[in-house]
């Protein structure tokens, strides 16, 4: 059984700085594999309120250079390999990201040496996760040129994360097939604006790809002051049950998907 913990749901640079909802990402575990995704500000210290254990994370996974994705990754890279005594687990990123973008390196080379593998990806990309969950990076439009989003294959099914990006039509055939659809929504209905989701381009989405369930995440100061009433929205518009996560909720994806509070 898949579980999918939720450490932080608020997204965005207003959000982030006014700590409106926390900002750590997700964390993804399966049979043999604990991955975190873009763990933004606050991303350790949410995963010991929650009872993870940053230490036995496999893999990092890391979108794009904005702040509110990356920020913590440096110090639960130390974790992971036990404060770099344990050469150890996968740091996955994009190439802004491994490779730092006009001189900007969200992630130091002293960092980079620390993990067992390191890799920076871009979309069309394929790879194993611990030999043996594959991982299809998935393309975003986004300002972040080289943003990627994936799709996962877990044991019971593929789960889709989009990361931050405006709606395009490759998106959905990047992520069809998914049972559980991650949507980062930074903005609400009527209030579109270029590189970033809205609710109209989620419910695009959401309709194309067809998932099981939609979950919106990494949510904007707007998004936020009625998230539920626009996951509503995307469920009138759609059929497709649409929830706003919240923080500490967790997801467990196995012949059903359930939804749990911390």
């Amino acid at each position: 059984m898949a579980k999918i913990t939720f450490i932080g749901t608020g997204g965005g640079r207003f959000a982030t700085i006014f700590q409106k909802r926390s900002t750590g990402g997700i964390y993804i575990a399966d049979k043999g594999l604990l991955m975190h995704v873009d763990p933004g500000p606050g991303a350790l210290v949410r995963m010991y309120d929650l009872g993870l254990d940053p230490t036995q994370t496999d893999v990092i996974f890391v979108s794009h250079t904005h702040p509110d994705h990356y920020t913590d990754a440096e110090i639960l890279i130390e974790a992971m390999t036990l404060g770099g005594k344990s050469r150890r687990g996968m740091v996955i990123g994009s190439e802004s990201v491994i490779n730092g973008i006009n001189d900007y390196r969200p992630i130091s080379s002293y960092h980079k040496k620390l993990p067992y593998r390191i890799r920076a990806a871009r979309p069309g990309d394929k790879m194993l996760l611990k030999d043996w969950y594959e991982m299809r990076i998935t393309p975003a439009l986004h300002s972040d040129e080289t943003t990627i989003g994936f799709q996962l294959m877990l044991e019971a099914g593929a789960v889709s994360y989009t990361s931050d990006t405006q709606f395009f039509d490759e998106l959905v055939e990047a992520h069809k097939g998914a049972r559980i659809l991650i949507i980062c929504l930074t903005r609400p209905l009527n209030g579109k604006i270029p590189f970033h989701m809205s609710t109209e381009d989620a419910a695009q989405l959401v309709k194309g790809i067809k998932p099981e369930i939609a979950i919106l995440t990494h949510m904007g100061l707007k998004v936020l002051q009625n998230p539920n009433e626009e996951a509503n929205w995307i469920t009138q518009q759609t059929g497709v049950p649409t929830i706003a996560a919240f923080d500490g909720m967790r997801v467990y994806m196995d012949d059903k998907i359930e939804i749990k509070k911390d």
